[in-house]
């Protein structure tokens, strides 16, 4: 199948564990919200979890206290409530909300040769973001000592309605390998194993799809983009990269060439894009009101949430950079180094941003968002967009954690 793949999946035995609290939100959502993590741990309770498999960045600092249970708990629930589903893929029905669209999305394998992340990447997987390469080597402590992977990875493919047309009438005809309610508002979840009948009408479509972006761009297609989990990606190349450095040649036959992630259709109506805004902690009010008034008073419209709640209307010059969230960017970067202080977090949703402001005595940035159609153009021609530029959904409308697969 074109950059498609089945792969050995595991899910747990829904027998003997509850889907409802096996499933959480990816590890990279509420990083500036500990009490969320701490509510969710409460729900679950001694209950099996995706929790203990996991490290949320939350705690990324403390990866060296708790990684060794994370390791542990995948070690343990691979021999023991684990089942295997050999040769997989997975269409999957996420519901949001009472009554909202669903999202639909096919869990499969890729191959990693198939995606770069560096500079003026080619691949035909490449990423939506910037790749912070500092980011990649505490993450990959986590995986490289890691039997199994649970993936947040979403890729978008521009056009999915033909792919996803295939897959829907299974909704209706299949017995779902799962279907559970999801902790903390993340709505409902339903999965089914993918019939080998479907497989060769899949990868026409597929191919169709390969064709039409081989005639917009004929040396470069760009045909999966990363629209969420980047850094995870990007860990999991190192990864390879690294028993590659090892093995030479037989490193190809290696179970970690590939990574399982979640495709979904751009052109989906229950795919939105939100701005994620950002959040500045540690920093002087005086100053920071005294920099923006010497910014350009044309340039990218934007509102300030101070820490007292008071909003305020704030421009960014365009000069900085053609998108809002790059000119913020570069505002914040040379904010912080002249002041000598100052920290940035990037925040989902409007509430979530005042909170935080109001709670932590932070600054919160918010402006609008790019619009998805833009998506593709964009980074064929420019490549990838500023560092969390957009999210897919709200933060409890991300990947929750169900499916895994061995990656030793």
């Amino acid at each position: 199948m074109s950059k498609l793949y089945p792969a050995t999946i595991l899910l747990p035995d829904f027998d003997r564990v509850d889907g409802r609290r096996y499933a959480v939100v990816a590890c990279d959502q509420y990083t500036s919200e500990p009490a969320y993590w701490q509510a969710l741990e409460k729900e679950i309770g001694d209950s099996p979890s995706t929790l203990r498999m996991i490290l949320p960045e939350v705690y990324l600092a403390e990866r060296a206290e708790r990684l060794p249970s994370v390791l542990s708990a995948m070690k343990s629930y691979r021999e023991s409530i684990l089942v295997s589903h050999p040769d997989a893929m997975i269409y999957l029905r996420r519901e949001s909300g009472e009554g909202g669209p669903i999202r639909e999305g096919l869990v499969v394998a890729i191959d990693l040769l198939d995606y770069e992340f560096g500079k003026g990447a080619k691949s035909p997987i490449r990423p939506t973001e910037g790749t912070v390469t500092e980011r990649i080597p505490p993450r990959l402590d986590i995986r490289r000592d890691a039997c199994l992977e649970l993936p947040h990875v979403m890729l978008l493919v521009e056009r999915g309605e033909e792919i996803f047309s295939l897959l829907r009438p299974l909704a209706d005809m299949a017995e779902p390998l799962y279907d559970t309610e999801l902790m903390l508002g993340g709505g409902h979840a339903k999965g089914y194993l993918v019939p080998s009948e479907l497989r060769r009408d899949l990868e026409a479509a597929l191919d169709r799809e390969e064709a039409r972006a081989r005639e917009i761009s004929p040396d470069a297609p760009l045909l999966y983009a990363v629209g969420d989990g980047n850094h995870s990606l990007a860990t999991a190349k190192a990864h390879f990269e690294e028993i590659q450095g090892r093995l030479g040649d037989a490193a190809l036959s290696h179970p970690a060439r590939y990574a399982l992630v979640e495709v979904c259709a751009l052109d989906s109506p229950a795919l939105a894009f939100h701005p994620i805004y950002r959040a500045l902690f540690d920093a002087d009010e005086t100053a920071l009101l005294a920099a923006l008034k010497e910014e350009d008073e044309n340039g990218f419209e934007m509102t300030l949430i101070l820490p007292s709640g008071e909003k305020t209307p704030v421009r960014i010059s365009r000069s900085r950079h053609h998108l809002a969230v790059g000119a913020l960017d570069s505002f914040l970067s040379d904010f912080i180094c002249k002041a000598g202080r100052g920290e940035v977090d990037y925040i989902h949703g409007e509430d979530s941003l005042s909170s935080i402001a109001k709670e932590r005595c932070a600054f919160g940035f918010l402006f609008d968002g790019m619009e998805k159609d833009e998506l593709f153009p964009y980074v064929s021609q420019n490549g990838p967009l500023p560092r969390k530029t957009f999210s897919m959904g709200e933060a409890y409308e991300k990947r929750y954690y169900m499916d895994a697969r061995e990656i030793i």
